[in-house]
């Protein structure tokens, strides 16, 4: 079964960057991925581009999709490289996302 990181890290590579239609473990748009504290996940991700249209989407995808995987209680994305950085960080680990 894995490790609780290696279960995240495989199905978020699983998300397809609807620009190129490639995978993000396929672009290793995932720069880390970490247990901080149980069931808690911390994952680093880079867009494409610093000017990517939809790097929130992108880590609201991620987040969702790491928080569908058993065993996270909570999953902060960080985005790396953006122009935006701060404020999608920001608007993405507040939201509160339905299970």
């Amino acid at each position: 079964m894995g490790s609780l990181e290696e279960r995240v890290k495989a199905e978020v590579e699983k998300i397809i960057d609807p620009e190129t239609g490639l995978t993000f473990g396929r672009m290793k748009m995932i720069r880390s991925l970490e247990e901080v504290e149980p069931g808690v996940i911390r994952i680093e991700f880079a867009p494409s581009s610093p000017f990517c249209p939809i790097a929130f989407k992108l880590a609201m995808d991620i987040r969702r999709t790491a928080e569908r995987v058993e065993g996270v209680k909570r999953a902060y994305v960080y985005c790396q490289g953006h122009i935006m950085k701060e404020a999608i960080d920001r608007m993405v680990n507040e939201e509160e996302t339905p299970r």
